[in-house]
């Protein structure tokens, strides 16, 4: 599986920060999906700046194999909530998509 991190110009992009998000999103998903998944790509955003306030936004792009790529995104306050949050709805993302599939092709 690819992973990929992209942040924008208000976000440092660091190895520590790489790590923790590469940490994140592959503890979560690599166990029940590493067979299915070709790609992640991740893009955290600051959308007020300096500003504060609810402006961190991660979207999480998944590249199944063999179907269309599924996102999910997440706003809140810090990276650590919106990177866990946007794992999560992935996660259940993933779960529902590929559970239609088994479904429809066990018929």
């Amino acid at each position: 599986m690819l992973f990929q991190l992209r942040t924008d110009n208000h976000i440092d992009n660091s190895e520590q920060l790489s790590d923790y998000v590469r940490a994140e999103v592959e503890g979560t998903l690599t166990d029940r999906y590493a067979d299915r998944l070709r790609r992640i790509e991740v893009y955290l955003q600051d959308t007020n700046s300096v500003k504060g306030g609810v402006d961190k936004r991660c979207t999480i792009e998944a590249h199944l194999a063999g179907h269309p790529a599924v996102a999910v995104h997440h706003e809140g306050t810090s990276v650590e909530e919106v990177v866990s949050a946007a794992v999560d709805k992935l996660t259940r993302l993933l779960e529902h998509t590929l559970g239609r599939l088994a479904d429809r092709n066990s018929k």
